[in-house]
């Protein structure tokens, strides 16, 4: 059975937290498409980019998110705090098919705690 976008999104925010990189990789399709600030990235190897740049960004980062589900889709507010950085009010949106996420667009910007 397909998991549901509130399934695939809770197994993220698991895989985020405990920075595991591949369990995070696994929730995306193979031809997902990634908007980091601009920047187009592509399939599982552009969300490696996107992932390694956010737990470098923030490592060990402590989370706050705010979601909103429409079917397919999932507005996120969020910030973080991890390395001596913080990123506050940072936004995503998600769109979710066959159990996966598919597009993701991100935008935040890192300061200094």
């Amino acid at each position: 059975m397909t998991r549901t976008p509130e399934e695939v999104f809770a197994h993220h925010g698991q895989a985020l937290g405990a920075e595991d990189l591949e369990d995070i990789l696994a929730d995306y399709a193979e031809d997902a498409i990634l908007v980091l600030n601009k920047e187009v990235f592509r399939g599982k190897d552009g969300a490696r980019e996107v992932f390694t740049r956010l737990l470098g960004d923030v490592p060990q980062a402590q989370w706050e998110l705010d979601t909103t589900f429409a079917d397919d889709v999932l507005y996120l507010e969020w910030n973080a705090t991890g390395g001596g950085r913080t990123i506050q009010g940072a936004v995503d949106t998600f769109i979710f098919a066959d159990g996966q996420i598919r597009v993701q667009t991100i935008a935040y910007t890192v300061r200094p705690v």
